[in-house]
């Protein structure tokens, strides 16, 4: 996907990583989280000034500690939210938006589906604020009680940003039926594409299956184990358009190679490598392991980072972020 290799993680999503708490008996409720706003981008901190209409930054930080605490809290009590994978109030990708925006100029049907875990909506209003169009967006997390956490992080309200959010299970059949993404030879969709009245009433994704052009999906994939995560990426390419260019795309945790690890509640998860993770989407002929699309269809970039913060910071993290994107081609 052109400009993919421009998804680098920002230097606040390093240093939210790190707001761990060291001993994890401790008390959810005395937790504190310090931030540092200054190591937001200037495109970041733009961004969360024109939201907030805040341009004091001590005020600013306040605000954002203050909602920080309430995510944090609302995380833990979550049963499908890895402890280590998401204590933070994380701020947007600087360069996220502009893949997204593209499409608007590129393609047709311009459907955009977020659809992540236990974020705060900063990735889909960056896109908006670049150019997207709003009526064209609709969120889904299973815990929707953070995106509501967002319209007080943003100062907004279901009014003032009328985005759509469907809140549903991603696995779970009646949320997003089980079917292989479609094709233009063999398997189109027999529904049109939704209409915002449709969408606007919806219980589900069904009605925007095989008819969205953009999937955000991060923050999610490693929370689960290797077959799940194979399920959940079939899941996600049943809903994308078939027009070129059509993308699902995010970021998570990830390594160097592939490995099985423990949550806090022991728990496994896999984190899947760049081969893996391509594999997983794009089969080679004859291999046995099903992959969500045959060779030829989408194109697949991947970039592991190392978020291992500097000495100087005094903090460490232990994972590293696959930042990837599947297209249509």
């Amino acid at each position: 996907m052109e400009g993919t290799a421009k998804l680098t993680p920002s230097r606040f999503e390093r240093r939210m990583s790190n707001q761990d708490i060291s001993d994890n008996t401790a008390s959810v409720s005395d937790h504190k989280i310090t931030l540092n706003l200054r190591e937001l981008t200037e495109q970041e901190l733009a961004l969360l000034k024109s939201q907030t209409d805040i341009e004091d930054m001590d005020e600013l930080q306040r605000h954002v500690e203050s909602v920080a605490e309430k995510a944090f809290k609302t995380i833990y009590q979550s049963t499908n939210t890895s402890w280590n994978s998401e204590k933070r109030v994380q701020m947007p990708f600087s360069s996220i938006s502009g893949v997204v925006v593209t499409l608007v100029s590129t393609l047709t049907s311009t459907t955009h589906i977020r659809v992540t875990s236990t974020k705060v909506g900063h990735d889909t209003r960056k896109a908006i604020a670049d150019g997207y169009p709003i009526q064209n967006v609709v969120a889904s997390d299973i815990h929707p009680e953070f995106w509501t956490l967002g319209h007080e992080l943003f100062k907004s309200t279901p009014e003032s940003f009328p985005v759509l959010l469907v809140p549903g299970d991603a696995f779970d059949n009646a949320f997003i039926p089980d079917c292989p993404p479609f094709d233009n030879e063999t398997r189109k969709p027999s529904t049109e594409k939704p209409s915002q009245a449709t969408l606007a009433s919806a219980k589900s994704l069904a009605p925007p299956q095989g008819h969205v052009s953009a999937i955000h999906a991060s923050g999610l994939f490693h929370l689960f184990v290797e077959e799940q995560q194979r399920v959940l990426a079939n899941k996600l390419a049943s809903l994308l358009s078939l027009e070129p260019g059509s993308v699902v795309f995010g970021m998570q945790h990830g390594a160097s190679e592939v490995k099985e690890i423990l949550n806090i509640r022991k728990e496994k998860t896999f984190l899947h490598s760049e081969d893996s993770w391509t594999r997983l989407w794009v089969g080679e002929e004859g291999e046995s392991e099903e992959r969500v699309f045959p060779k030829g269809m989408v194109q697949v970039d991947v970039r592991l980072f190392d978020l291992k913060p500097t000495a100087a910071d005094g903090t460490f993290s232990d994972y590293n972020r696959l930042v990837w994107s599947v297209k249509r081609i």
